[in-house]
């Protein structure tokens, strides 16, 4: 949610020294998504993508992105419910999100899914699994979305002769701690409307990151995913929205936002904080 990735997770420290790529890319031995494997598979030109501004191949050129594309990189197209993986299957990939939107989710102890992030067009799925293992958590499609599929084996490949493409990542995973550091102080020591303040002014940052409105999008997940993720009730979520509306914050009208007031929100967050 905040700034990256989606995933609200307890996490190891940042990397202390620079480390090869190479030693942080394992792939175990697991069960793999048969179906997920046998979709169709198509190559696409990063040069053509309309996010590659804020992905992983943003700073590659000429040579260096052709082998990126050849040996990295194919495309999938997920249809709305679909998993992109489910929870046991080995970690063989990273997941840039070409077009739609995919949340992770998990299993409690009591059989209630926990929605642990929402990604959108360019953000990376599975920095988290980078070391390879097996996926903890599920990632499905909340609408038809398309995915570029990236080989952690040929990554490895890719980094001992690409440091640009190497440095990129150890960025994306700097990212990463900071996004967990944020998600844990917002579910740790926000209020509920707080939360549902922040996580409204973070969806817009991150449209607005990517060269759309800010202030107007449409959400693609619903208000008891919303919940889920933020630690509340459906209803919480539900009369917050109303809330904020009323007091002229926001114009909601089903899944389409209109932020009226941004700092308005800033300030319902501010309270809380200061």
């Amino acid at each position: 949610m905040l700034n990256t990735t989606p995933s609200t997770s307890i996490y190891a420290p940042p990397l202390q020294r620079p480390v090869a790529i190479a030693s942080l890319v394992h792939v175990p031995a697991g069960r793999s998504s048969a179906k997920f494997r046998s979709a169709p598979t198509t190559k696409a030109a990063c040069a053509d993508c309309a996010m590659r501004r804020v992905c992983m191949s943003s700073e590659l050129e000429g040579p260096d992105l052709a082998r990126f594309e050849d040996l990295a990189r194919t495309t999938r197209q997920i249809k709305a419910g679909a998993h992109l993986y489910r929870s046991g299957d080995e970690s063989l990939s990273l997941y840039a999100v070409r077009s739609g939107f995919i949340k992770t989710s998990t299993v409690t102890d009591d059989g209630r899914e926990q929605v642990t992030g929402f990604h959108m067009l360019g953000e990376i799925i599975g920095l988290d699994m980078i070391g390879g293992g097996i996926y903890a958590n599920a990632a499905i499609a909340l609408e038809d979305s398309n995915v570029c599929e990236i080989s952690l084996s040929a990554l490895e490949k890719l980094s001992h002769d690409v440091p640009m493409l190497q440095r990129k990542l150890y960025n994306m995973i700097g990212a990463r701690f900071r996004h967990e550091r944020e998600a844990l102080l917002l579910l740790g020591t926000m209020r509920a409307e707080d939360r549902v303040a922040s996580f409204l002014l973070n969806i817009g940052q991150r449209y607005a990151s990517r060269g759309f409105s800010q202030v107007r999008f449409v959400l693609r997940m619903s208000r008891a995913e919303i919940g889920s993720y933020l630690g509340l009730r459906l209803e919480t979520v539900s009369r917050l929205f109303s809330k904020f509306q009323t007091e002229g914050l926001l114009r909601v009208d089903n899944r389409f936002v209109e932020i009226l007031d941004p700092e308005g929100l800033k300030v319902v967050i501010g309270r809380s904080v200061h």
